[in-house]
């Protein structure tokens, strides 16, 4: 997994030492719900899943340059989508204590060059659960499409109707990526 930098932002590979931040935006009610996960309960459940990540080469911790703190993470994740098969998907939290400061319009912007500049694919969808209006203003701030809405199974929350948008490499180079 590439490090990638930003003017605020590090994106990185998540470590052992991220535990305290990530069970700290982890375990906000206003934060897995929207991802379709319970707030975390404690250190343990905070453990085991910083352990997948950290074994998996898919998710970006998401840390603030200037105060060395993990706020969230982006994701792309290789997925089967019921309707369109498997596809690269981008998924992304923060802790709601940073919202409306663009940080995560910032490090979006930062995985799409990576996506479609160095990764090559030719397309990356994205979803949110409906209600999520947070995440669908950030995915209208982006070239992403609407194609449909469908169900989608949440990790802890079973299936959720939810809405489904694509973006291809010539979107993104349409609408201001650089080559």
């Amino acid at each position: 997994m590439k490090r990638i930098e930003t003017e605020r932002l590090i994106l990185r590979k998540f470590t052992q030492n991220d535990l305290e931040d990530f069970f700290e935006y982890a375990s906000l009610a206003t934060v897995g719900p929207r991802a379709g996960w319970i707030p975390h309960p404690d250190l343990n459940h905070s453990q085991k899943i910083l352990t997948q990540f950290i074994l998996s080469d898919e998710v970006w911790a998401m840390e603030i340059k200037s105060i060395s703190k993990v706020i969230g993470s982006v994701g792309i994740h290789f997925n089967n989508l019921q309707s369109v098969g498997e596809v690269h998907e981008i998924g992304y939290v923060m802790s709601t204590n940073y919202e409306n400061k663009g940080y995560m319009t910032e490090a979006v912007n930062a995985v799409l060059k990576h996506v479609f500049l160095e990764l090559n694919l030719e397309s990356l969808y994205v979803g949110h659960f409906i209600g999520n209006t947070k995440s669908q203003k950030l995915i209208n701030r982006f070239p992403f499409r609407y194609l449909k809405d469908e169900d989608y199974e949440s990790r802890d929350y079973g299936m959720k109707s939810s809405k489904l948008y694509v973006m291809t490499k010539e979107d993104y180079f349409n609408n201001g990526g650089k080559k």
